[in-house]
């Protein structure tokens, strides 16, 4: 198992930025209208691209991560997937190139809500065009192309980077040769927007939210504690909160006697954890990255989630669903799997039972690590 801690050690900023040069007059166009001045997006990369840039692999992050998945020279500290990324490892650095961006709308140092709108020279805040995973996705291509690839060796995406790796195998299927995709879906569910939709409305109701206006130092923290706190329930699944915690207490002599208090040691969790992710995540660009997994439907590429799955044109697929997740189930991976095995594409579909619910990927080593390392074992 994984550490934790390093598994939610989502706010270490990326080591390096780069500014899209490859703009038209018009900037960057977002999806469902507007467009973007300027685009800078933060990266990290680990390993070094071959000569004939063949060996490029490309992860796209779920809603909360930074872009430092794991350790490096230039960062010794661990990522977030420290123990999928590095020399030896699943995702091994000695054969592959592999770069993980901070989402377009994202805050560890792409451009987002919180970014400078050089047209007004004043944040975005909510002014911020809508923003698709399709946007996502087409940042993370163009990222690929400052960095001297045009073809993908492999796509990998997990949560809400899984809807963009669905999504760059369909918007550009003859620059990737291969596809990761963990725990995603080809649509969002009616439980998963409810469970989105609630958590943003919770930080609007917030009275700092000021219509995502607010001024730094006065984000809606309040809101946030709690729409993070309902985030975490649904992350993981509920026999591992039963084990974990069962029903302990906190000891009486850390309590305070105050009406109300937290009694409970879940409680007491799920408050340390929002406090340790409020203050570096900003308001504006949870609410834009939450809404772009519900906006995400395949069938707007063709009509139908069939036909948006027949422009795919990878020599392989991994889909890996975990039985225990409530925010995208295992009957998703598998519809997934099933839409790519129709198109004639070989897929490998793994269903993995773990304990951890939607956030085994970030902990669970034992079961993820063999299973995406035998599958790039049998990539070329």
């Amino acid at each position: 198992m994984a550490d934790e801690e390093n598994a939610y050690s989502f706010t270490t900023k990326a080591t390096r930025t780069i500014k899209l040069s490859n703009l038209g007059a018009d900037g960057f166009p977002m999806r469902r209208g507007g467009y973007l001045a300027e685009v800078n997006l933060a990266y990290e990369s680990w390993g070094k691209l071959s000569a004939d840039a063949d060996n490029a692999v490309l992860i796209f992050t779920g809603l909360s991560p930074s872009a430092h998945a794991a350790s490096s020279e230039e960062d010794l500290s661990p990522g977030w997937w420290e123990y999928m990324i590095g020399p030896g490892k699943a995702i091994d650095t000695n054969r592959f190139f592999v770069v993980c961006m901070n989402s377009l709308g994202g805050c560890y140092g792409s451009t987002g809500p919180r970014s400078i709108n050089p047209e007004t020279s004043e944040p975005y805040g909510s002014d911020f065009p809508t923003l698709t995973v399709e946007d996502i996705t087409s940042a993370g291509h163009e990222l690929m192309r400052e960095l001297g690839v045009e073809c993908l060796h492999t796509v990998v995406g997990s949560s809400m980077g899984g809807m963009a790796a669905l999504a760059y195998t369909i918007m550009f299927p003859q620059n990737v040769k291969y596809l990761i995709s963990i725990s995603a879906a080809a649509q969002a569910l009616p439980l998963t927007i409810a469970i989105r939709s609630l958590q943003r409305e919770i930080i609007r109701s917030d009275p700092a939210w000021n219509d995502g206006h607010y001024k730094s130092g006065e984000e809606p923290v309040k809101g946030m504690a709690l729409a993070r706190k309902l985030g975490l329930i649904s992350y993981r699944a509920a026999d591992e909160w039963n084990s974990k915690f069962d029903r302990s207490k906190i000891p009486r002599e850390r309590r305070t006697g105050k009406l109300f208090e937290h009694e409970f040691e879940i409680e007491n969790y799920l408050e340390y954890n929002a406090q340790k992710f409020i203050y570096s995540f900003d308001p504006n660009s949870y609410q834009y990255l939450s809404r772009c997994m519900d906006l995400f439907d395949i069938a707007e590429h063709g009509g139908t989630i069939d036909a948006g799955m027949s422009k795919i044109d990878v020599k392989s697929a991994l889909v890996i669903g975990v039985t225990t997740d409530i925010l995208f189930p295992s009957s998703q991976q598998k519809e997934i799997a099933d839409c790519l095995q129709r198109t004639g594409i070989r897929v490998e579909y793994v269903e993995i039972d773990s304990v951890n619910g939607h956030d085994a990927f970030l902990v669970d080593d034992e079961h993820f690590s063999p299973v995406v390392a035998d599958f790039l074992a049998d990539t070329n």
